[in-house]
């Protein structure tokens, strides 16, 4: 078990080492992140995410071998309790739903500032799902029809909210179910009226149109499962 003190561990894929060693270093500038393993192409970075057992891994998406998508996808299948946070130049809509198919925890965009990337990572590490301003915005116009406004949606119950807010953290029903004391029946109700009135056919739409309405924060990212 992770000491409270302890920094938090992380596993950094890039195929650039130049681009790695200026990411390590404001990464770890504050003392409270320690990169304890840096990967040059995906097969690397799978193998020492399997090795090292970090906390967080830092991937970029296009890598020698296999690609940050595969490695997040390969790690999520296995169960492996690591939060994973791309790190990349792409911010076209394919990529985008692409990873959030994997289950990764955050999408960040590396035009970011160096103090944006670190919060990431400290929220990945934290259970929390972090997006790029672009883009959370690249994914509300995709998933919010035009004309979509306050006055066009039922609003959300409290208790909707709150499912809704836990589903966007990446939290599966059965989570969300004990996180809130209620059954894995009634999460499922909750989500179904939540799609109803906001139109949507999976999580990651119903996230997109709340964030839009200012219903959650843009921060929030969800995984698009059922």
């Amino acid at each position: 078990m992770t000491e409270p003190d302890a920094p938090i561990r992380v596993l950094l894929a890039d195929d650039h080492a130049v681009v790695r060693k200026g990411i390590r270093e404001f990464l770890e500038m504050e003392g409270t992140i320690q990169v304890v393993a840096e990967a040059g192409s995906g097969d690397a970075a799978l193998r020492l995410a399997r090795e090292q057992r970090p906390a967080v891994a830092v991937l970029d998406i296009q890598m020698p071998g296999l690609s940050g998508i595969e490695v997040a996808r390969a790690l999520r299948a296995e169960g492996q309790p690591i939060g994973i946070l791309i790190l990349t130049a792409f911010d076209d809509l394919p990529y985008i739903k692409a990873v959030l198919a994997t289950g990764a925890n955050g999408y960040v965009l590396k035009t970011a500032e160096a103090q944006d990337i670190v919060d990431a990572v400290k929220a990945v590490h934290e259970g929390q799902s972090v997006l790029s301003p672009q883009i959370s915005q690249t994914l509300i116009q995709q998933f919010t029809p035009a004309g979509f406004g306050r006055s066009e949606v039922e609003p959300l119950t409290e208790r909707e909210l709150d499912v809704l807010r836990l589903a966007a953290r990446g939290l599966t029903n059965k989570a969300i179910g004990a996180a809130l004391e209620i059954s894995d029946r009634t999460v499922q109700a909750h989500l179904a009226n939540t799609y109803g009135k906001l139109q949507a056919a999976s999580r990651t739409e119903a996230v997109m149109r709340a964030v839009s309405l200012g219903w959650l924060p843009p921060t929030l990212g969800a995984q698009p499962t059922a």
